[in-house]
């Protein structure tokens, strides 16, 4: 296993090195949005319209068909000739596309019926604003699935890097449109709807060489009645209603933010996309290499080969999922501050979105294990357990954002937005829970494999780390931007230092991590 770990680890850091760059980006791109554009009406408006074709990517793309189709495919990697590898992209790629496409001519056809049901509180100009980008934004579904499928096929082929740079021509789209838009078209937003549907052809395009590098560069056929293919989709379906189920929560989610104070949107937006960074770089890079190992080991028959690399990764997230969640919480004033306000960021819109990553920071270390505890199952090509574990957690959560929204409404209307992001902070701590249980009842994984050094080094590091934090809670970030962003990277890089010190005082040494 010791070698194992090795190639995880690089591939790993191959898989988060590659995000990072996406994900800095990203924050370019939403710092230009936030201070050229702000949180306002026709910002609500596209924020929606993008959101929706993301939702269904999730439920298509790297949701559902992406744990079915990596698992399987890794597997007939073993076994199969190259020919019939080709056979099985094509059926896959076709049957997916063809689906995929077909729901995408429905929600433009259909665009002020579905926003109707999804956001019944824009009206107004918001109303036709969205349904305009929505029309213009949704055929970046139909790509990005593709995307996701070349994706798959890279990754279970040991080819990782392609898949996690790909975003980074998503962010490099967008940037482009957010600098060229106020010149083209009165209402900016507008043009940053185009960007999205040209992101996706975009993306599609640059991995299709990769692919035929591998030789499975082939022409898509429908295949629906295919023994192959039917195996994936059966496979899909209870991951498919388990991803419905999540993106149930991300629509009522916006359904409810759609009845609050202008602006909740973007508050919430760009709380989320900070909160993502961590667990973009960290919880799905780590899922993302310990998939195909996994899937592997149990085609191979090796428990102690799948022990052993699920217990890296519970450990990797420890190590790196905690201090990234003192962190945003510690610090949320400064980097919000830091990164969008200014221009049409108003000191108003600062401060309700630091409520909103706040309360996404209590969540982000169960956001990681969700990854990994997930990839657990879906790697034993059992995809039912999660499903009936995400029913549950839609049901809390859609339960405590009815509560946390009424709750928090009565102390302030403006910062109603908060008990949408405390609410999935909470619910995800239950998936969490709900998950180890149903692993340890399968005996497939123990929290006894993380050892005792690596909770006393982990401990003692959160320790210091909140030590040093705890000295800039609070304080006012104010100033020119460089100013903050000095006075931020001090207290990143002390942070780290600190962290750092507190693993090494507890016991923790570098070939821990490769074990």
């Amino acid at each position: 296993m010791p070698e194992e770990s090795k190639k995880l680890l690089r591939s790993g850091a191959v898989v988060s090195g590659a995000t990072m760059g996406s994900r800095l980006l990203g924050f370019v791109r939403d710092q230009i949005w936030a201070v050229a554009f702000g949180p306002s009406g026709a910002m609500d408006a596209f924020l929606l319209a993008f959101a929706l074709p993301n939702f269904l990517r999730r439920l298509f793309a790297e949701g559902a068909f992406s744990q079915a189709f990596v698992p399987v495919f890794s597997a007939y990697r073993e076994q199969l000739s190259h020919d019939k590898l080709r056979l099985l992209c094509a059926r896959v790629s076709g049957t997916l596309g063809a689906v995929v496409l077909a729901v995408t001519l429905l929600v433009m056809l259909g665009a002020p019926y579905v926003l109707a049901v999804v956001a019944p509180g824009l009206d107004g100009l918001r109303a036709q604003w969205a349904g305009d980008f929505l029309r213009i934004t949704f055929p970046y579904l139909f790509c990005i699935s593709l995307v996701a499928y070349a994706g798959g096929v890279l990754n279970a082929s040991g080819r990782y890097a392609i898949p996690a740079l790909t975003p980074i021509l998503l962010n490099l789209c967008l940037i482009s449109a957010a600098l060229l838009a106020p010149r083209w078209f009165a209402v900016p937003e507008y043009g940053l709807a185009w960007g999205v549907a040209l992101a996706g052809v975009v993306q599609l395009l640059f991995q299709l060489p990769f692919l035929g590098r591998l030789g499975l560069l082939v022409w898509p056929r429908w295949a629906w009645r295919d023994p192959q293919v039917q195996r994936v989709i059966m496979l899909m379906l209870p991951g498919l209603f388990a991803a419905s189920v999540a993106q149930i929560n991300l629509l009522f989610d916006k359904f409810i933010a759609s009845l609050l104070a202008e602006g909740s949107f973007g508050w919430l937006y760009f709380a989320d996309r900070l909160m993502e960074l961590p667990l973009g770089v960290i919880g799905v890079g780590i899922a993302t290499v310990v998939l195909p190992p996994l899937s592997r080991a149990y085609a191979n028959d090796d428990p102690q080969r799948s022990a052993a690399t699920l217990a890296w990764a519970l450990r990797m997230v420890l190590v790196l999922g905690i201090p990234a969640a003192l962190g945003l919480a510690l610090l949320a004033e400064g980097i919000v501050s830091t990164l969008f306000g200014y221009g049409a960021f108003g000191s108003d819109d600062v401060q309700r979105t630091v409520w909103a990553l706040t309360a996404y920071s209590l969540g982000v270390p169960a956001f990681m294990l969700i990854k990994i505890l997930s990839a657990a199952f879906f790697a034993r090509q059992d995809t039912r357990t999660p499903v009936r574990i995400a029913v549950r957690a839609m049901v809390a959560n859609m339960a405590l954002n009815v509560v946390l929204v009424g709750a928090v409404s009565r102390w302030q209307w403006e910062a109603a937005h908060v008990g949408l992001a405390l609410a999935t902070s909470a619910s995800a701590w239950l998936q969490v829970w709900w998950l180890s249980r149903a692993l340890r009842r399968q005996n497939i994984a123990s929290w006894e494999g993380v050892s005792r050094v690596f909770w006393r080094s982990v401990v003692l590091g959160g320790v210091l780390l909140l030590a040093w934090l705890s000295w800039w809670w609070g304080d006012h970030w104010l100033g020119h931007w460089s100013t903050r962003a000095a006075q931020l990277a001090l207290c990143l890089g002390g942070g780290m230092l600190a962290y750092g010190l507190g693993l090494l005082g507890g016991g923790l040494r570098w070939s821990t991590l490769r074990e």
